[in-house]
C-alpha cells in the first residue's frame, strides 16, 4: 500500500474564520467523511494549518495514483469547489510511537 499526501487549499485568506453557512454545512460532511477513513483504515492522519493560510492535510493510503485520486476527488469540499486539492506520493519516514 502506498501513502499519499493530499493539500486541500482554501478558496481565501482566513477561510476558517470567514465560512458562509453552506461551506460550514459542508466542512461537516467532510470531517465526518473523514472519520469513516480513519476508521477503515485508509486515513494515517488530517488537520488543517492554523493562521491566515488554511490548508487542510491528509496523509492516506492508496494502492495507487487512480485510487488516490478517487478518495481525494470525493471529498465533499472538492465535490462543492470549495477546495482546491494537490495530491503527491508521499514516504512515512518517522512516527512518534512507531518502531
Amino acid at each position: 500500500m502506498a501513502e499519499w499526501i493530499c493539500f486541500l487549499h482554501a478558496p481565501r485568506e482566513n477561510f476558517a474564520a470567514t465560512m458562509t453557512e453552506h461551506e460550514r454545512g459542508v466542512f461537516t460532511e467532510h470531517f465526518a467523511r473523514l472519520q469513516r477513513l480513519l476508521a477503515d483504515g485508509v486515513v494515517v492522519l488530517v488537520g488543517p494549518t492554523l493562521g491566515p493560510v488554511n490548508t487542510g492535510i491528509m496523509v492516506f493510503e492508496a494502492p495507487d495514483e487512480e485510487t488516490a485520486w478517487q478518495i481525494v476527488r470525493d471529498d465533499p469540499t472538492v465535490v462543492e469547489g470549495i477546495t482546491t486539492p494537490e495530491l503527491r506520493a508521499f514516504r512515512l519516514s518517522l512516527l512518534r510511537g512507531r518502531d
